[in-house]
Protein backbone atom coordinates (compact mmCIF):
# COMPACT_ATOMS: atom_id res chain seq x y z
CA UNK A 1 0.00 0.00 0.00
CA UNK A 2 1.32 3.41 -0.96
CA UNK A 3 0.75 5.52 2.13
CA UNK A 4 2.62 8.57 0.83
CA UNK A 5 -0.44 9.88 -0.97
CA UNK A 6 -1.07 13.34 -2.37
CA UNK A 7 -3.55 13.92 0.46
CA UNK A 8 -0.93 13.09 3.08
CA UNK A 9 1.64 15.32 1.41
CA UNK A 10 -0.86 18.20 1.43
CA UNK A 11 -1.48 17.61 5.14
CA UNK A 12 2.28 17.61 5.79
CA UNK A 13 2.54 20.94 3.94
CA UNK A 14 -0.26 22.33 6.10
CA UNK A 15 1.66 21.33 9.25
CA UNK A 16 4.80 22.97 7.91
CA UNK A 17 2.95 26.22 7.25
CA UNK A 18 2.06 26.72 10.94
CA UNK A 19 4.56 28.99 12.68
CA UNK A 20 3.57 29.13 16.36
CA UNK A 21 2.55 26.71 19.08
CA UNK A 22 -0.68 28.64 19.57
CA UNK A 23 -1.55 28.40 15.89
CA UNK A 24 -0.61 24.71 15.80
CA UNK A 25 -2.78 23.84 18.79
CA UNK A 26 -5.68 25.70 17.14
CA UNK A 27 -5.09 23.85 13.88
CA UNK A 28 -4.88 20.49 15.65
CA UNK A 29 -8.09 21.17 17.57
CA UNK A 30 -9.92 22.03 14.38
CA UNK A 31 -8.49 18.98 12.59
CA UNK A 32 -8.88 16.32 15.30
CA UNK A 33 -11.43 15.15 17.82
CA UNK A 34 -10.55 15.49 21.50
CA UNK A 35 -10.05 11.71 21.62
CA UNK A 36 -7.65 11.84 18.66
CA UNK A 37 -5.70 14.67 20.28
CA UNK A 38 -5.43 12.69 23.52
CA UNK A 39 -4.22 9.62 21.61
CA UNK A 40 -1.65 11.58 19.59
CA UNK A 41 -0.42 13.40 22.70
CA UNK A 42 -0.05 10.11 24.55
CA UNK A 43 1.92 8.56 21.72
CA UNK A 44 4.23 11.55 21.54
CA UNK A 45 4.75 11.45 25.30
CA UNK A 46 5.57 7.74 24.97
CA UNK A 47 8.32 8.54 22.45
CA UNK A 48 10.07 10.77 24.98
CA UNK A 49 9.73 8.20 27.75
CA UNK A 50 10.97 5.37 25.52
CA UNK A 51 14.04 7.48 24.72
CA UNK A 52 14.69 7.74 28.44
CA UNK A 53 14.48 3.95 28.85
CA UNK A 54 11.24 3.92 30.85
CA UNK A 55 9.49 0.53 30.90
CA UNK A 56 6.46 -0.09 28.72
CA UNK A 57 4.23 -0.67 31.74
CA UNK A 58 5.37 2.56 33.38
CA UNK A 59 4.80 4.47 30.13
CA UNK A 60 1.29 3.04 29.88
CA UNK A 61 0.63 4.06 33.47
CA UNK A 62 1.98 7.60 33.01
CA UNK A 63 0.37 8.30 29.63
CA UNK A 64 -2.88 6.38 29.85
CA UNK A 65 -2.22 4.56 26.57
CA UNK A 66 -2.23 0.78 26.36
CA UNK A 67 0.93 -1.32 26.49
CA UNK A 68 -0.02 -2.48 22.98
CA UNK A 69 0.15 1.13 21.79
CA UNK A 70 3.44 1.65 23.63
CA UNK A 71 4.80 -1.44 21.85
CA UNK A 72 3.61 -0.07 18.50
CA UNK A 73 5.21 3.32 19.19
CA UNK A 74 8.47 1.59 20.19
CA UNK A 75 8.42 -0.43 16.99
CA UNK A 76 8.05 2.68 14.81
CA UNK A 77 10.61 4.55 16.89
CA UNK A 78 13.18 1.80 16.30
CA UNK A 79 12.17 0.39 12.90
CA UNK A 80 10.04 3.03 11.19
CA UNK A 81 10.74 5.77 8.69
CA UNK A 82 12.92 7.73 11.14
CA UNK A 83 10.37 10.47 11.68
CA UNK A 84 10.22 10.16 15.46
CA UNK A 85 14.00 10.26 15.72
CA UNK A 86 14.28 13.31 13.48
CA UNK A 87 11.80 15.25 15.58
CA UNK A 88 13.21 14.03 18.90
CA UNK A 89 16.67 15.04 17.71
CA UNK A 90 18.57 11.77 17.59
Amino acid sequence: MNWKTTKLKKLAQAFLSVKTTTDMTSFLRDLCTLEELEELSGRWEAVGLLNKGVSYREIAKQTGISTTTVTRVAHWLNHGEGGYKKVVGE
